[in-house]
């Protein structure tokens, strides 16, 4: 019986295997590297570039679940007549290279700095941060104040949420699981995409959902199962390293512009943003239509606070 059940086993893992194998050609061809891959720390990140060279830098950096493409044909184009604009994926998501200890925000938003050193030297930048970017991009404020001069926080995680928005979501602790991650994050490519289609709703709900944003923003790419693993690996820390990193935010001494969802059921602004203006000014943009995805609906606003930041123009 046992030797029955590790047959079985076996022939599921390896149909797994070959499955997201097929999976992972076909949605990488569908949505190849589009940047350019720059060496930082030793392992590879990947930034796609919009605008002049000379012009105002902005650092955009995503969220969960997701990759540099988001930005791509949201807010880039409203940006990129006369700002330099530089998409970063970050590490195991889209084309970055994974490493370990690369679940921490410190990790994370080195590669970030050490992307904007390489293809903006000497420059500061205005840093645009997406939810888990959100954290990314203070975290680079925090560490690398010479090389940032604002921040645009866009429905950002700031901290420790306790158990108001609930556990860790069982895949990701499954993903995670050093143990049989691996081989759970091999059937995501199977289940994965019917699921996330289904789920993207919620995220923008109440506004409704963009058409034809799951193929514009490559969302395929995160069910590969190095990136899902990745992701789950971020999202399993997250709460620990907000803990931490929140106690910090007293030191922030740039301008800073939040735009908030009031309906946003997916970060609480009230569990996040209303903590984090109590520890530092900000200019605060509430949406009373919005959920979780503003940079969507309210895109036009959203690249005038980037553009009046960049420029060196602010509104408080």
């Amino acid at each position: 019986m046992i030797t029955v059940s590790l047959v079985a086993l076996s022939g599921l893992s390896l149909g797994a295997c070959v499955s997201s194998m097929a999976y992972t050609s076909k949605v990488e061809a569908a949505y190849p590297p589009d940047g350019q891959q720059v060496a930082v720390n030793g392992h590879g990140v990947h930034v796609m570039t919009r605008g002049p060279e000379a012009a105002p830098v902005v650092l955009m950096i995503h969220g969960a679940s997701a990759n540099a493409r988001e930005f791509t044909w949201t807010l880039a184009p409203r940006l990129e007549m006369d700002l330099r604009v530089l998409m970063v994926d970050r590490p195991g998501h889209g084309y970055s290279e994974r490493f370990g200890g690369a679940d921490t925000l410190a990790a994370q938003a080195a590669q970030m700095a050490g992307a904007l050193e390489l293809l903006a030297p000497g420059r500061k930048a205005t840093v645009v941060g997406h939810s888990f970017g959100g954290a990314v991009a203070l975290r680079l404020a925090l560490d690398r104040p010479d090389l940032v001069s604002s921040l645009v926080l866009l429905a950002p995680v700031t901290h420790d949420w306790g158990d108001a928005e609930g556990g860790t979501a069982w895949y990701n602790s499954f993903a995670a699981n050093p143990v049989f991650g691996p081989f759970f994050s091999q059937l995501a490519p199977i289940a994965g995409p019917a699921q996330m289609k289904n789920g993207i709703s919620g995220v923008f709900a109440p506004a409704p959902t963009p058409p034809d944003y799951f193929e514009n923003s490559g969302i395929g790419l995160f069910l590969r199962p190095p990136n899902f693993r990745a992701n789950a690996q971020d999202m399993t820390q997250l709460k620990q390293e907000l803990a931490e990193q929140s106690r910090r935010y007293g030191e922030l001494a740039v301008p800073i512009t939040v735009f908030s969802g009031s309906k946003d059921t997916v970060v609480s602004p009230k569990l996040h943003t209303a903590r984090l203006k109590k520890q530092v000014p900000i200019e605060l943009v509430i949406l009373p239509d919005e959920g979780h995805m503003p940079h969507h609906g309210e895109g036009s606003a959203v690249a005038g606070a980037i553009r009046r930041l960049a420029f060196g123009r602010q509104t408080r």
